[in-house]
Formats: C-alpha cells, structure tokens, sequence
C-alpha cells in the first residue's frame, strides 16, 4: 500500500554536508490524508526540513510542518480550521540500527533499502498534531451535561459486617 503522501528519499543522495528538503503536499494528497485522519479537509500541508548525516549512518532531521485543517467541533458539529506550525525532530535510522526506547529521543524512521519515506514520516506528525478535540469558538456543553451532580460515594464495605450478626449465637 503507498501511503497518501509518499516521499522516499534515498539515504545516498544526502551528501555529508546535509541538505534542505521543501516537501508540498498535493490536493489530491491533501485530500487523502483527510480520509485518512478522519477530519472534514487538509487545505494545505507542508514541511521544511534540514537533513544531517550523523556518525554510525543515521540521518538527523529538523525542521517544521505547516498545514491548515478542517475538523468538525465535538460540541457544534461546525467546521473548525485549525493551523498548525510545529517543529519536527526526527531520525532516519542506520543501516542495522535499532529503534530507541529513549522517550526523550526524536521519532525513529525506518529506511528500508536505504530509502527513507519522508511524506509518511511527516503524515504522522501531522496526525499527531491535530487537535483531539476541537471546539468552534463559544462552543459550550448544555448546562445540564456540563454540571451534571456527581453521585454521594458508596459507603465503605466492611467485610465483617455479616461475622457480627453471628455473634452470640450457638
């Protein structure tokens, strides 16, 4: 299956001085991402990124994503647009590498034959950047759905309570 917005680079071609990538998503691209994430419109994607080899093989990526989505409002229903500009960091692994454990560390990317797919790489990001719970301005929850009382709690069960009954008799 070839991902919505496909951008294989071959580790090869980065020269040991890094280069700079622009990558622009298509309409039809931007169309199938939407499908994909579930959301009403990708108006626009797009990334700017520098990439740097490093000791041991891997690649360094740093750079941004830009795009602006449509997303339906969890309270109105109503379109959002939301504009996302966030920085990426990101690391296509060595050949025999292994992903890092490390939390901390930038997202590992896979290079299959040396070839790194950056359009997927970015796609994910982007997924990760959308907002799970859009809300069109002023949008509030009814009154009664917002402040719904919360029920008293139980009271504590005490697991002798029926021993005490059996008490006293013979």
């Amino acid at each position: 299956m070839t991902p919505e917005f496909s951008r294989p680079m071959a580790l090869a071609r980065i020269p040991p001085a890094g280069r700079q990538v622009a990558l622009h998503a298509t309409p039809a691209e931007c169309a199938a991402l939407a499908l994909r994430f579930g959301i009403v419109a990708v108006n626009s994607f797009a990334a700017e990124l520098n990439l740097r080899p490093e000791q041991g093989g891997g690649i360094a990526i740093e750079g941004r994503i830009a795009a602006e989505v449509v997303q339906d409002c969890v309270v109105t229903l109503e379109p959002v647009v939301q504009r996302i500009d966030e920085a990426v960091h990101l690391r296509i692994l060595g050949r025999g590498e292994e992903p890092s454990d490390d939390p901390e560390a930038p997202d590992d990317v896979d290079a299959p034959g040396g070839v790194a797919d950056l359009g997927e790489a970015l796609a994910e990001q982007l997924a990760l950047s959308l907002d799970p719970y859009p809300r069109a301005t002023g949008a509030e929850l009814p009154g009664e759905v917002a402040a719904e009382p919360e029920a008293p709690p139980d009271p504590p069960v005490n697991p002798f309570a029926g021993l005490s009954a059996l008490r006293g008799r013979k």
